[in-house]
Order: C-alpha cells, then structure tokens, then sequence
C-alpha cells in the first residue's frame, strides 16, 4: 500500500484550484442511465470513486472514459442491471445506480453497499421512497432486487435529510408517472447540481436545494451536452485548514464561498482570515489559533465531512474546543492515531475535548476513512520531524492530488508506493 511521509514545520504560501466535487459527480454519472445516448461532462475529478462509478457503468453495459477531466459516457447499450458485490462493497455511492436502473429499465439487482467505516449509513429510506413509488423490493443474498413496471408519483417523507437517499430517489421520479414530493430533502449543493443536470436532460424538478423537492415525471429524458460539475467544497475547506494550521497565505482558486458559509463562519472564530480577489479566495492563517467549539449538521451547517480536518486544527490552537458528531457515530477513529502525535482529545460518546498543545510531534500513523486521512495530513504538516501516513488509498478516493498540490504550496512530502 502506498504512504506518504511529510516533513513537518514548512512555510506554505501559493495558489491551489479545487477539483470538482466528489459527491457532484458521482450521483451525476449514476444519472446518464436515465438517457440513452452520449454525456459529456466536465470538471470530473481523477479519483478512485470516479474509476469505480465508470467501471460499474462498463459493467452495466455503457462505454465511458475520462481524459483530462472531461467525461464522456455512452449509454446506449446499458444491458446488464446488476452492480455486483466486488464492486459496490468498495464504494457505497454504488446504490446511486439504484433508482435509474429501476426507473428506466423497470428492473435493478444492486448489492448492499461498502465504503468507509464511519457508521452503519443504512439504505432503508431509499428502499421505503421506492416501494412508495411502486417498485416491489426483495433482499436476496445481500442484494437488492427492485422490479417495477412504472414507477409512480407520490409524496415521501425522510426520516432524516439523507443526501444519497435524496438524490437516489429524484432520479427514480424522473421518469415516474405523476409528480412525486420528497419532504424533509437533503440541501447540499451536490443534491443542487445533481437537479441542475437532470434539468438539462429535460427533467422537471422544483426545490432542489430545499426542504421540499418536487418532481413531475416526464416520459423520456436526453442526454445534456457539455455540463460542468461545481467544485468541491470539502477540498476547498481542507486547504482552508491547511492555512489555518500552519499560519499560512493560500490563495484557492474555483471555490464557492456560498457554499462554505458555516466552515468559514467557523474559521473565522478561531483566527483564521479571509478575503476575496480576482484570483480566488486568500486565506490567511493565524500565528496561533483560537480554540472554537463545533457540531457536525446536515447542510447548511457545519459538514461532518470537514468534521476531521477542523479537529486537526484545533488540536495546536489556544484552550480547549469541543466537537460533537451527530452525523455519524463512528466518526471519531482519527482521534487515536492524532494522539500518536501528541494530540491531547477524550471521546465521550458522540462528543470530543480537544485541549490544545503547543506542539505536535511526527510518528507513523494510519489513515482508517477517507476524511480522517486528511486530518492526518493537515496535523503532518505541523508536526516536528516525519509524519508517516498509512493507508492512503482512503485519500485517493476522494482527493486529486492533495499530495502534489501541498508540494506546489512548498510542503516536503514523499510519496512511497509499495
């Protein structure tokens, strides 16, 4: 597997473009199944989950490939409707095949999902959406096997605001009979952009980015032309918490400050500056970070995906912050290996004191989701000595290049591939 060693205690000053946005474009590749024909789309980020998403639509029957973040899908000879165990226990944005297998083709055998280990992220409210609909739904052996003639409009309320339960179920009413509601929707620009594209295919969808999302279900979708993903708010906060910890000027270039109002809010509160420029967001870190207390909510609150990297921070800042995770309950896994480091956190329930130290000190540590190998990366970066991180495959999945983009910020890491 490979590591990454960083050489603590470096100036970092530059500019950084963000990639599009992991959790954009994976609901939106799931979607090209929707309309038989070819998909072009931009600003696709170069991450494992991407490869996965491209190799289950190859799997399905679709021809795709990506070339310098341009996407190009052709799903005219989607066949095959079954995304199998190897693949989706890898990644659980898999289930995002779901609701337009069934909606288009009538049928869907797709395995129960895999991912990160950061909490049970059970499907039933996608499977409760969709038999609301009509589809008659079977546990088989660790599948889902879903069956229905046409799917129908409907209203369905969620428990609780699920993004991939939200957006699984506006691609299913698409092309459902009637006009479904989904109330008590998940917000996050992502579920945003998901809406913006099917509305170019020729979708009609209302609220998106609501509480209350309404789709009147059209016969027949088409393949949108040339859309561009938006960029990627958790990578965008990443860097913001990499100049926050390490006193530094970076200038983030393609990033949506409408969309990091409760990350900056916060930042802002522990000491770190901001101000917008023609050439993007400068961030300005402070000489010594203030302590601030967070809790983790759906959107637009403060993301449980930026939960880690914030912990990071506050771990050198000045007194003691606590951080509750209502998001996830096992969200917590990056504390013990930020103890390795010298970090002083105890976890009580959902709930973590971070009481900061002056110094962090480097020591191997291991990287056990996707998120909390970031976290591991910003505290590297301030740590005496050498940091090395195990595991980052996790980081691959979801971050183009951080380790190359920190290098052209003036951070001395090595990449060792076993």
């Amino acid at each position: 597997m490979d590591k990454l060693i960083i050489f603590g205690g470096i100036p970092l000053k530059g500019e950084v473009t963000i990639s599009g946005a992991k959790n954009a474009a994976l609901p939106i590749i799931a979607s090209t199944i929707l309309a038989s024909g070819i998909h072009t789309l931009k600003n696709i980020p170069k991450l494992k989950d991407v490869e996965t998403m491209l190799k289950l639509l190859k799997i399905l029957g679709a021809d795709a490939y990506i070339e310098r973040g341009i996407c190009n899908i052709d799903t005219t000879k989607i066949t095959n409707f079954e995304a199998p165990y190897e693949l989706v226990k890898t990644m659980r944005a898999s289930i995002l095949v779901l609701g337009p297998l069934i909606a288009k083709f009538g049928k869907a055998k797709v395995s129960l999902p895999g991912g990160c280990a950061i909490g049970a992220r059970p499907v039933n409210l996608h499977l409760q959406g969709l038999k609301k609909m009509g589809a008659k739904i079977e546990l088989e052996e660790g599948y889902i096997v879903a069956k229905a003639k046409q799917l129908k409009g409907t209203k369905i309320h969620l428990d609780i605001p699920t993004v991939t339960g939200t957006e699984n179920l506006i691609m299913a009413a698409t092309l459902a009979k009637g006009t479904t509601v989904i109330e008590n929707a998940a917000k996050e620009p992502e579920v945003v952009d998901l809406a913006n594209y099917l509305i170019s295919m020729g979708a009609k969808i209302k609220g998106a980015g609501t509480s209350i999302i309404e789709i009147e279900g059209v016969s027949e979708l088409n393949p949108s032309k040339e859309y561009e993903i938006i960029p990627d708010r958790i990578e965008a906060g990443t860097f913001i918490a990499v100049a926050g910890i390490c006193g530094s000027e970076i200038t983030i270039k393609k990033c949506k400050l409408e969309h990091l109002h409760a990350v900056v809010n916060k930042m802002k509160d522990a000491g770190v500056d901001f101000k917008e420029t023609k050439e993007g967001l400068k961030v300005t870190g402070p000489k010594k970070l203030r302590s601030v207390d967070i809790k983790t909510m759906p959107y637009p609150g403060f993301p449980t995906d930026m939960q880690a990297q914030f912990m990071a921070m506050m771990t050198v800042a000045e007194g003691t912050s606590v951080i509750k995770e209502t998001i996830f309950e096992n969200r917590f896994m990056h504390v013990a290996e930020l103890r390795r480091l010298g970090a002083d956190i105890t976890v009580e329930g959902n709930t973590a004191t971070v009481r900061g130290v002056k110094k962090l000190k480097g020591a191997p540590v291991m990287a056990t989701d996707l998120r909390a190998s970031a976290c591991l990366v910003i505290a590297g970066l301030v740590a005496d000595g050498k940091t090395v991180i195990d595991r980052i495959y996790h980081l691959d999945r979801g971050y183009e290049d951080l380790d190359k983009k920190l290098i052209q910020l003036g951070a001395k890491i090595e990449r060792v591939v076993d």
